[in-house]
């Protein structure tokens, strides 16, 4: 497996897995997805040895005091392999003095609680509520 920068042409992969995983929003807000990728400063795609994209993760960071995940994905093929793990080491390295915030949903928050990531208190709200 090989982790590198997210490029462009990546894109409509990257849809391909939102899309297999039934991240609808995402898919049904094409254009504002891809404009978010353009605007994220940390991007990251995993590669198979065939070349073919089967993780990602997209965040923001300031570089010295948080780093949040926006979305971290790996196909259900690749699962169980510890690939969202090598994602998240894998830019924890490249900020190391950051702290890592993200969010998570019923289904995975055991898997973040396993990897040693601690709950927290936070709000949300869209502009149309």
């Amino acid at each position: 497996m090989n982790i590198r920068a997210y490029v462009s042409s990546d894109f409509e992969h990257i849809q391909q897995l939102n899309r297999d995983e039934g991240w609808t929003q995402l898919v049904e807000r094409n254009e504002l997805t891809r404009e978010a990728w353009k605007q994220s400063n940390v991007t990251y795609v995993m590669e198979s040895e065939n070349g073919e994209i089967v993780a990602y993760l997209r965040g923001l960071t300031d570089t010295t005091v948080t780093l949040f995940v926006c979305e971290l994905l790996v196909a259900p093929a690749y699962r169980k392999r510890g690939l969202g793990e090598q994602l998240l080491q894998h830019i924890h390295a490249l900020y190391p003095t950051t702290r890592i915030e993200l969010l998570a949903n019923q289904l995975s928050h055991t898997y973040y609680e396993k990897l040693r990531f601690r709950p927290f208190y936070g709000f949300r709200k869209t502009i149309h509520e």
